[in-house]
């Protein structure tokens, strides 16, 4: 996965640039992992990126987080917002999520202003690190995809 061997593109993320061979080697073992998702390009089946999405505890709760990483060639061209989306869908009526979440650097403008545009809504400020938290309910969702 050539995104995690770019500098740029870990900038915000916990973790280092790995080489090409350790990339390799983690794309397929995400591969085989139900919670992250590959996204390509329809055209070409290109990989471009990644997104997490995974269900947090207390599992009662139906929360769960979406996060994604994107190869920054690919960066303004509406991949992510289109792929997220497509995640939250899956999430809000597949899964019967009742609230999905977020993490994001405030640093980091560009992944924040994608959780907006999602209809995600900022809940707090970061405390002990450096991470606002976003999220949307269910209901929330419902109602904007009317």
């Amino acid at each position: 996965m050539i995104n995690l061997s770019i500098e740029e593109v870990l900038k915000y993320e916990r973790g280092e640039v790995c080489n090409e061979e350790d990339c390799k080697q983690m794309t397929l073992e995400r591969s085989q992992s139900n919670i992250f998702m590959a996204v390509v390009l329809r055209e070409n089946n290109k990989l471009i990126g990644h997104i997490y999405f995974n269900q947090t505890v207390p599992f009662e709760f139906l929360t769960w987080e979406i996060g994604y990483i994107f190869n920054q060639r690919y960066y303004g061209n509406g991949y992510a917002t289109e792929a997220s989306r497509r995640v939250l869908q899956y999430g809000f009526e597949e899964l019967k999520a009742h609230r999905i979440i977020a993490m994001c650097n405030p640093e980091n403008a560009s992944s924040w202003r994608l959780l907006e545009r999602l209809l995600m809504r900022k809940e707090g400020q970061p405390i002990w690190h450096n991470a606002n938290q976003y999220a949307i309910l269910a209901d929330e969702w419902q109602r904007n995809n009317e």
